[in-house]
């Protein structure tokens, strides 16, 4: 069957196959997160920026030098831009330990809310002469 990609694929000296996916009308499954889920996350993430924050040290180093040595005003702008990538991503550095602190303060919070209404049963002359007394006012 000849499919619009012949070319390419002859190029690249492969052969591809054309699918065709069927939509699945089925709802999703969503399984809450576990907390060793969230600790696996986390630590993939942090491991992510830290190997990015490395990468960028190691460009900002590089294009320092070919900046000094060639005086371009580009490769100045590049570095310039280089170390703020590196700075946003220490940043996110941060506020992934902000992020894990509040997931985890999320799932062990627990809400007591006690409402206490106090109702008065009597007529309105009854309740001038207790305000009158300071019972409701709390001026005994």
């Amino acid at each position: 069957m000849k499919n619009n990609y012949d070319k390419l694929d002859s190029s690249l000296n492969i052969n591809s196959e054309i699918v065709e996916i069927d939509k699945v009308n089925d709802e999703l499954n969503i399984t809450p997160i576990k907390g060793d889920d969230i600790q696996k996350d986390y630590e993939y993430t942090r491991a992510n920026l830290y190997s990015l924050i490395e990468k960028g040290q190691e460009a900002i180093n590089g294009i320092m030098e070919l900046a000094g040595e060639g005086g371009s005003p580009r490769a100045y702008e590049v570095a310039g831009q280089l170390i703020k990538n590196v700075a946003d991503t220490t940043d996110k550095l941060i506020d992934l330990q902000k992020k894990l602190k509040e997931v985890e303060e999320d799932t062990t919070k627990t809400t007591n809310n006690v409402t206490n209404n106090a109702v008065f049963v009597g007529s309105t002359s009854e309740l001038s002469k207790l305000l009158k007394q300071g019972f409701l006012n709390n001026k005994e």
